[in-house]
Parts: C-alpha cells; sequence; structure tokens
C-alpha cells in the first residue's frame, strides 16, 4: 500500500491527542472532536449500536472516529470534521429517522447506512434530499439502483456472490457443495443468486439449498439435515455472524463438520460473545482485509485502533476509515469550502467519484475507483481463519 497517506503523516504528538480525545471511544452521538470554528464539515451515518448486528455498526463508528481524529491532529489544510453517528438498530424506518435528525443537525456528508436493508431505505430519502453518501458495508445493489448520489466502498452483493462461487469452483472442485441463506433478507439472497448462477455455470450443481426467514432463527436442525443427508462437505453460507454461529454450534453437536465458507457478513464471528471461537477454525470467508496482515499502514491502523478502543478491528471499522479518508480526498478536490449546502456538495462530490482521475488507496484496497453506478472497482481476497486468527489464502 502507498506509503505517503495524509493520515501517516501524523506526528507522535498529534497521535497521542487522538488518543485522548478518542478515549474509549465515546458515545454513541457527535464526536466532539471539533464543535468550534467555522470550517467544520460535518460527516453522518446510521447503523446498528445495539442488537444482534451492533458488532458492525460499533466497528465503523470506531473504524471513522478514528479517522476524524486523525485528520483533525494533523490538520492538513485547516478543515476540522465532525463525526455523528445515530443508531438505527438494523432497522428501516428507525435508520430514516436517525437519518432525518442527522439533517436537522447539520450534516452534510453521509457516511452509512452500514447494513443493506436500513441502508436502502435511507438512500431513496437522501436522494430526494440530495445527499452525498459513501456506506461502508452496505452491499446490496438496491442501495445505489437509481440513486446517483449513493457510492459504496464495500463489495456489492452481486460481485461477493461470483468472486465466492468462482474460488469455490477453482479451489475446492472436489467438494459437494450446499448453501443456507436468509431468504429474506436482501443481502443474503442478492449474494446466494449470483453465487448459485456462476456456481452451476459449466454444469456443476449445488447439491442441497436450504433457507430460512429470520437472522434470529435458532434451530437449524432441519437446514443441517438436508445438507448432511445430501453429502455436503462444503456449506456456503451468505450470511451473518449471528446465524452462522448458530449453524456451526448445532452442526458440531451433531456430528457434522463440514467446511464453512462466508462473506463479510461473517466478519466479527471471532468478538462473538459466547460463541466458541474453535468451531470457527478453518472457516473461509471473503474480506478486504485482515487485522493480522504484516502491511506496515494496516498495522499502524490496528494498533492505534486497539490502544483507542481496547479491541481489535474486524473489516468494517477497515471499511469506515477508508471511506472517511476517501470523503475528505474528494471534498478537497471539490473545491468547495465547508459553508456550501448539502446539495451543492452531494453535485459536486458526485462529479469527483465518477471521474476517471479520481482514487482513493487505502486499508482495503489500492487505487479504488468508481463507476456511475456507485460500484466500486477493488480486489477481493479470500482468508481463512487459523489459530484465531485470518491468514490470506
Amino acid at each position: 500500500m502507498k506509503k505517503n497517506w495524509t493520515r501517516f503523516l501524523v506526528v507522535a504528538l498529534s497521535v497521542m491527542m487522538v488518543f485522548a480525545m478518542t478515549a474509549c471511544g465515546g458515545g454513541s452521538g457527535d464526536s466532539g472532536s471539533s464543535e468550534g470554528g467555522d470550517n467544520v464539515l460535518h460527516l453522518g451515518g446510521t447503523g446498528p449500536l445495539t442488537g444482534p448486528a451492533a458488532l458492525y455498526g460499533t466497528a465503523v463508528k470506531n473504524g471513522a472516529q478514528l479517522a476524524v481524529d486523525e485528520i483533525n491532529a494533523a490538520n492538513p489544510d485547516g478543515v476540522q470534521l465532525v463525526w455523528d453517528m445515530q443508531d438505527d438498530e438494523h432497522d428501516a424506518e428507525k435508520a430514516v429517522n436517525a437519518y432525518n435528525k442527522l439533517v436537522d443537525d447539520g450534516m452534510q456528508i453521509m457516511i452509512g447506512s452500514v447494513t443493506t436493508a436500513p441502508c436502502t431505505a435511507v438512500a431513496a430519502e437522501a436522494n430526494a434530499n440530495r445527499t452525498f453518501a459513501l456506506t461502508p458495508s452496505a452491499s446490496g445493489p438496491a442501495v445505489t439502483e437509481g440513486n446517483d448520489n449513493v457510492f459504496q466502498l464495500c463489495f456489492s452483493d452481486p460481485n461477493q456472490g461470483i468472486a465466492s462461487a468462482e474460488y469455490i469452483k477453482q479451489n475446492y472442485a472436489d467438494k459437494t457443495v450446499g448453501v443456507i441463506y436468509n431468504n429474506a433478507d436482501n443481502y443474503s439472497s442478492g449474494i446466494f443468486d449470483k453465487f448459485k448462477s456462476e456456481y452451476e455455470a459449466g454444469g456443476k450443481q449445488l447439491a442441497a439449498v436450504e433457507a430460512f426467514a429470520d437472522d434470529a432463527n435458532a434451530d437449524f436442525t432441519a437446514q443441517l439435515n438436508s445438507m448432511k443427508n445430501a453429502g455436503v462437505d462444503l456449506i456456503f453460507l451468505p450470511i451473518y455472524y449471528t446465524p452462522a454461529s448458530n449453524i456451526m454450534t448445532q452442526a458440531n453437536k451433531m456430528g457434522y463438520n463440514p467446511t464453512y465458507f462466508g462473506v463479510d457478513g461473517m466478519d466479527g464471528i471471532l468478538d462473538l460473545e459466547g460463541f466458541d471461537t474453535s468451531l470457527a477454525e478453518g472457516v473461509l470467508l471473503l474480506t478486504p482485509f485482515t487485522p493480522y496482515s504484516d502491511d506496515e499502514n494496516v498495522q499502524k491502523f490496528v494498533k492505534a485502533y486497539e490502544d483507542a478502543f481496547g479491541e481489535t478491528p474486524i473489516q468494517f471499522a477497515a471499511d469506515a476509515y477508508d471511506c472517511v479518508y476517501a470523503v475528505y480526498d474528494a471534498f478537497a478536490k471539490t473545491g468547495l469550502g465547508t459553508d456550501a449546502g448539502m446539495d451543492e456538495i452531494c453535485e459536486a462530490m458526485i462529479g469527483v467519484f465518477t471521474s476517471a482521475d479520481f482514487s482513493a488507496s487505502g486499508l482495503t484496497a489500492e487505487k479504488m475507483q468508481w463507476n456511475a453506478e456507485g460500484e466500486v472497482d477493488k480486489t477481493p481476497k479470500v482468508c481463512m481463519i487459523q489459530d484465531g486468527k485470518y491468514v490470506e489464502q
């Protein structure tokens, strides 16, 4: 990765200031890291800070906060950032309410929302209001569809499905493959649809496909028996970490131990309270970031994050960190002042993000670029969980 990022020009004294400001991560609202002065750019976002998907929202909140505090401490051009993260509980209606509060409070650019269904609902409001939004992790195609103002830093669901199928066919051709997915969730079903079409292209067949309709589902006996009876020895799980942990736990109790392959929603499973992480040994997942990389910039980020928040960052934290820097760099290229209106900023940011001359390098990829549909061009990575760490394959 590039060694000359603005973020890593911060001197030791500034880093000490960052840690003092972040303390233990602060509250769920306005960061308060830059309340005064006229040269202030207001960033806002919504995400699950409570509930079963809270690991994602908290990671985004903290990753963005770290980037904001680094930029404010370095103060390269006098612009100061304010970051306000509101809890949407992974609920679309609450996300819209939270978005409206952010607008009322002066938000100028949005980082988020975090998860697909809330982000889809918010995207429609943001499009009507002309708010520029860059989501770190809402990967569903409906997030950007018809919304020229909404961009994704994460892989889209279709791309995750295609990349996963290609990897499994190339590297696990001898495995009998099945899928368990959430057919009531746009994220899960969107990935599954593309995975199935790509995997079965050329004549291969999935041995078993089973669905469930709620991430709070606690009993996967029927789905697992179907997999076991079909001889499935690799289960593709395009789902979030909570149901995935239940599947692994129940499969183990049945004496059934297939290989599991997940996508970005699996990230965070090692931090799930009450889960026996030994059951995740050998799990494969598609992710653009691993905190165990020996890359210098990744290790600087991981150390700063652990010092500030007392835990190892997951992919969602790195995505949010990259979002803030991408937005900050793009805003500088617009030539606008921080007194510009939300709609004026939106149009200018769209122009920058869709320009062939603009790219963003960060923790999750180098030279990321965006098309007019809001999709990012970046290379996926596959990691395996080994000895409680993500090891790039």
